[in-house]
């Protein structure tokens, strides 16, 4: 009995990790990255970038994301 509660124990843990990690990814919509770049001094450069790579995330391929460091006063 108490195998039996362990491989269902180990099982549900199992199926749960492996349907939680699945391949889809999430790219920002227009809104969002219009409002990332109208901090930048060359905006229509950053927008169109950014949706080069935005793209390129939803064909598959690798992309570079850009890290902006947070300031603290």
């Amino acid at each position: 009995m108490r195998k039996q509660m362990k491989f269902v124990l180990n099982l549900s843990i199992f199926l749960l990790a492996f349907f939680s990690f699945n391949k889809e990814s999430f790219s920002l919509t227009d809104y969002q990255i219009k409002r990332f770049c109208a901090k930048e001094k060359k905006e229509s450069l950053c927008i169109k970038n950014l949706e080069v790579k935005r793209s390129n995330l939803q064909e598959g391929k690798l992309i570079e994301i850009p890290v902006t460091p947070y300031k603290r006063y």
